[in-house]
């Protein structure tokens, strides 16, 4: 029942995968790609495959088929087997020459049946029939041409993205967010008169859109097959509307309740909405070397949790970025190098200073193993330091091929060390201290005028100035942190003056970004006009508003912000931390903030037995492992934190750390302005 546990649990899944991928065209998609990166990489697949006629192909429409000797391939999918998923198989394999099909779908084929609304009680009388996926099996035959061919469909729970031993992601969920109150209008507007939601309080499953709910309840089956593997029965908690849903449903999933019967272990589930503290996820105060990697470096294409690293410096090619697509990236998961990966789980859990030392102190290491001239220097890492270690092995293919996975992260950690972002992420956290401060001393009014200032057009900006998209980082920072608000005109004047400054930069940017042309619904700076402009800041400043409301139903945890006082300045502190701390609290208080889920009619009959007699209600801190799941992303020092809070105010209890995805600044308007939240594309 150990962390460790997310790992074998992923690799046990990939491990069913390998055993039918001998000699096939295998076709992935992305999360499941990113489930692979994660926990046993691409080289193990390849060596399953064992064959050079055979390769690894992405799962989309115009993939190319399997040639004349090609006849098996294997699909492993993130998506529900319906709709456009199931027309994109029908035509790769209409085109090729396959006469073995494995299908393999991440989603339990219980869910399919819900998909396919087929109701609970009819599901529950077909155990150990799978009529979808039998269904689908006859349909491949009849696509290959033969009925005779073979063709096979099965469920694998390849749900997690190992990242470390306490930390795992959900790369087929990383769009998913939590509700804002606007969300609670669009739901209003497709219901009768009389069933309107007053809040995001009233938002229960009945109320969301039939996608979202089939979104949630494909997570609730992953994380059902988890709590199998880990050998637990789950008490479900949740913190935050949208948490509420998924802690629910978990509880109320049938499978689930049939394989807690027989559980040996117990654990306890909690579930927490992003929304609720947007200030950790925004904020520069995280002191962590992989943080500031994952928000310099670009993204590695098709993945959500890991980044390119540019390896043009150990071949001979020029450093001009024309040259940056010759080599493949390098990335910061290492799953198959045992010292690279050692290394990797050291920087997610101390400091940057000490994260900088630790990757010097590998490289020399290293060099000194291979025999390289290495010239020794203490004090301050620098880039050029580290590079010029690097650079030792450039020439030696041996010492390359011996510590690639080192270099990868040594690379990572150089451009980090040298990119301009980096030198940024000190103004940034300069200025949120100073933010935190005003916000105690100031109206919000004051706080916004200082802000006001800083937005400037294209042409005045300078490399210190901030960017249309860091401007929106601060600004939810600034709602974030800040109780409900109270509207006055003052407010109302000063939010309009950023509106307006705002709204004339977007229209002076030479290219819009995505994120800009998302905000704006624009798909270029020509065609923006001012009005235009005008209306997405005025909707911008909607979802601050919705910001700075989302704590407003909470109880206990209302605030995230700690006045300062004569000894101490203002700070921040992260709702996480205050759950934690509520969950471990030595005299076990019932949190009016984190709500159990019953499971069923004993837990409704003892929590109505609690009000009369003296029955023992189901507490958090009750079990020797904890999974903490942050729906909607959580950043590298949260973490860490929850996993060191834990450690000292219960040590022996075991923590998991879940969550969609791994955030930087960025990711957070980017989600916050998507238009999919309440239907997310599920392929069909």
């Amino acid at each position: 029942m150990s962390a460790s546990g997310v790992l074998s649990f992923t690799q046990q899944g990939w491990e069913q995968v390998l055993a039918k991928v001998k000699r096939a065209v295998v076709y992935l998609d992305a999360a499941c790609a990113e489930s692979l990166h994660w926990s046993c990489g691409s080289t193990r697949l390849l060596e399953a495959v064992g064959s050079p006629e055979c390769h690894l192909r992405e799962f989309e429409s115009d993939a190319v088929g399997g040639g004349a000797k090609q006849p098996k391939a294997v699909f492993v999918l993130s998506r529900l087997l319906k709709g456009r998923t199931v027309e994109i198989l029908r035509d790769i394999i209409c085109r090729s020459h396959f006469q073995y099909c494995v299908v393999v779908t991440t989603v339990s084929h219980a869910v399919h049946l819900t998909a396919n609304h087929v109701p609970a009680a009819a599901g529950a009388e077909m155990e150990g029939q799978q009529p979808v996926f039998e269904q689908l099996e006859e349909k491949l035959c009849e696509w290959m041409g033969n009925i005779n061919y073979t063709a096979e469909v099965l469920h694998v729970p390849l749900l997690l993205a190992p990242v470390a031993p306490h930390l795992a992601l959900t790369p087929a969920f990383a769009s998913l967010f939590p509700l804002l109150p606007q969300d609670v209008q669009l739901l209003n507007s497709v219901r009768p008169d009389k069933r309107k939601l007053g809040s995001l309080g009233d938002v229960d499953a009945t109320a969301l859109t039939p996608e979202l709910l089939l979104q949630i309840r494909c997570l609730v089956s992953g994380l059902s097959s988890l709590c199998e593997h880990l050998g637990v029965r789950e008490e479900c908690f949740a913190v935050g509307s949208l948490s509420r849903v998924i802690a629910a449903d978990l509880a109320n999933y049938t499978p689930a309740k049939n394989r807690r019967k027989t559980a040996a272990g117990r654990a306890s589930v909690i579930f927490v909405d992003r929304t609720l503290d947007l200030t950790g996820a925004v904020g520069h105060h995280g002191d962590n070397l992989v943080e500031k990697i994952i928000s310099a470096l670009p993204q590695l294409p098709g993945h959500t949790n890991d980044v390119m690293v540019n390896m043009t410096e150990l071949t001979s090619l020029r450093t001009e970025e024309e040259n940056y697509n010759v080599v493949a990236p390098g990335c910061l998961a290492q799953s198959n190098d045992t010292t690279a990966k050692a290394l990797w789980e050291a920087l997610l859990n101390i400091k940057h200073k000490e994260a900088v030392m630790e990757v010097r102190r590998h490289l020399v290491e290293a060099a000194s193993r291979e025999n390289l001239p290495i010239k020794m220097s203490m004090g301050r890492v620098t880039p050029g330091q580290l590079m010029s270690y690097i650079q030792l092995f450039k020439n030696n293919l041996k010492a390359l091929m011996n510590h690639c996975g080192l270099l990868q992260l040594g690379l990572a950690t150089a451009q980090t060390l040298k990119h301009p972002q980096t030198t940024k992420w000190d103004n940034f956290l300069a200025f949120e201290r100073l933010l935190l401060q005003s916000i105690g001393e100031s109206a919000m009014s004051v706080v916004l005028n200082q802000l006001l200032p800083m937005i400037k057009p294209v042409t005045q900006r300078t490399n210190e100035d901030y960017s249309p998209e860091e401007l929106l980082i601060l600004l939810i920072y600034i709602y974030s942190v800040t109780e409900e608000l109270t509207a006055d005109k003052d407010l109302g004047e000063a939010e309009e003056k950023v509106k307006k400054a705002l709204a004339q930069v977007f229209c002076e940017e030479s290219e819009l970004s995505p994120l800009l042309q998302k905000i704006t619904d624009c798909d270029s700076s020509i065609n923006l006009t001012f009005h235009k402009s005008k209306i997405a800041t005025d909707e911008l400043f909607i979802s601050l508003r919705d910001i700075a409301g989302a704590r407003g139903l909470m109880k206990q945890f209302k605030s995230v912000y700690v006045p300062g006082n004569h000894t101490h300045q203002a700070s921040y502190k992260p709702l996480l931390k205050q759950v934690v701390e509520e969950i471990f609290h030595p005299e076990r208080p019932d949190s009016a903030d984190i709500e159990h889920m019953s499971s069923g009619l004993t837990d409704l009959l003892k929590t109505g037995f609690s009000m009369f007699m003296k029955v023992s209600r189901h507490h958090p801190s009750d079990h020797p492992l904890l999974i903490l799941f942050v729906v909607g992303g959580v950043t590298v020092s949260e973490a860490k934190m929850v996993k060191d809070l834990v450690a000292s105010l219960k040590p022996g209890t075991q923590v998991i750390v879940l969550s969609t995805r791994l955030l930087k600044p960025l990711n957070i308007p980017e989600l916050l302005f998507a238009t999919d939240r309440l239907h997310p594309d599920l392929g069909f």
